[in-house]
């Protein structure tokens, strides 16, 4: 196992691996939130850009030297990461850019950015001889933990609103896991999955009280600098919920520039629907950065978070990193999950076109030049929520099956 610590973001108390499981015992659940700190002047030298490959056959376990996992240790059979990397020329045209790339992370096993979590939370489980597994969710980390389980032979438990999607609700079932369908928000699940988890010892998955979930998030940010050849873009924009996602790329460019492998690291965009912008409403306050608790409402359900559990992690890497923060309204999502499906053939779930809602927010507010690169983030698929496309899409009517009636159709455009 290499070496490495766990450090508050809250108070900067360290704490070895085998001292504390999830949380800074004195700052707590909320505040206490833990970085996994590696030993980057080791590192530097060790670990090369050869070393990496645009789409290694190892997925998200080629960059195993910046993971804190065994070494050569159990892996789960799903090949999670080498999600692909869109170089769209039509988008770059439209908007009068160098560059503009989309990753779309809802390729991954079940079809959701959290698979790269998910993936080192059951290693960590099998690591530590945990036999279930549990988490809270409002879908995607839901299925993503109940299909790597089910990879991995574990037994998992999901705590969710009874209001998540129905594509997201059936995967899990269809995964086999034990769901707890809350009638309440998904803070609400939050809060009882820690409950009754920690009663029965069961292993943690939840958002920023697991340190190690980050670690497999940032996967995203380095795979993005393998796939780029190592020349980053300008901005990246992703989707804000927890606050989990965001740090993730915070933390895996810094890790990358602290050993010598990048010389920046992009402006960074966090993304937040008007109705779920706790995090933006705590970053404008200014530090010491303290939660602004909502009750959050958004088309995209995954972002719709109304007590982010990552928020202090969230605003302190934006704020050392010079980062943005930006909020768009569900109009601009829905407008966004069509507009990014007709021009790159790419169909995000809500929370995915909210990354690509505010890079639009931001190009009308004219923060590019005609040099400017960006990438954005898509972490989820559409094929998770259909319901709420259908909110911009016109309803389709029947033809009746004459040769005829179908020609006048066509040439009423259907």
């Amino acid at each position: 196992m290499k070496k490495f610590l766990l450090r508050c973001i809250n108070c900067g108390r360290e704490y070895a691996p085998d001292e504390v499981e999830y949380t800074c015992p004195v700052c707590g659940d909320r505040m206490g939130t833990l970085e996994v700190i590696y030993d980057l002047e080791l590192l530097k030298g060790a670990v090369k850009r050869e070393d990496f490959h645009p789409f290694s056959l190892r997925g998200i376990w080629q960059f195993e030297p910046l993971l804190p996992v065994s070494e050569g240790g159990w892996r789960p059979p799903l090949l999670v990461g080498n999600t692909p990397l869109y170089d769209s020329a039509r988008l770059a045209k439209r908007y009068g850019l160098n560059k503009v790339y989309v990753k779309d992370d809802g390729r991954n096993p079940t079809a959701s950015f959290k698979d790269r979590a998910s993936a080192i939370a059951v290693v960590k489980a099998m690591e530590k001889g945990y036999g279930t597994i549990f988490c809270a969710s409002t879908g995607n980390a839901a299925s993503s933990l109940a299909g790597l389980s089910a990879a991995s032979g574990l037994n998992c438990y999901i705590f969710v609103p009874a209001s998540a999607p129905e594509a997201k609700l059936t995967q899990l079932q269809v995964y086999g896991a034990n769901v707890v369908p809350i009638d309440g928000s998904y803070d609400q699940a939050f809060d009882i999955s820690m409950i009754i988890g920690f009663e029965e010892n069961w292993y943690c998955r939840n958002s920023a009280i697991n340190p190690y979930l980050l670690e497999g998030k940032k996967t995203g940010a380095l795979e993005l600098a393998v796939q780029l050849g190592w020349e980053l873009p300008d901005f990246l924009f992703v989707s804000v919920g927890d606050g989990t996602v965001l740090s993730s790329f915070y933390k895996g460019f810094m890790d990358l520039k602290g050993i010598g492998l990048i010389d920046k690291i992009p402006t960074i965009v966090g993304v937040q629907a008007e109705g779920a912008d706790a995090i933006i409403r705590a970053y404008e306050k200014g530090k010491p950065f303290e939660p602004d608790d909502i009750q959050a409402s958004s088309v995209a359900d995954s972002i719709s978070v109304g007590k982010p559990r990552d928020f202090l992690k969230a605003c302190t890497y934006t704020e050392k990193n010079n980062g943005l923060f930006v909020r768009v309204s569900d109009e601009e999502i829905l407008d966004s999950i069509i507009e990014l499906a007709r021009e790159t053939g790419v169909f995000a779930e809500p929370a995915g076109a909210t990354a690509f809602a505010g890079f639009k927010n931001l190009y009308h507010k004219g923060f590019f030049s005609q040099s400017t690169s960006v990438a954005i983030i898509i972490t989820g698929n559409g094929l998770k929520d259909l319901k709420t496309p259908l909110k911009v899409l016109e309803p389709l009517k029947k033809i009746p099956a004459e040769p005829d009636k179908v020609r006048e159709a066509i040439k009423r455009g259907c």
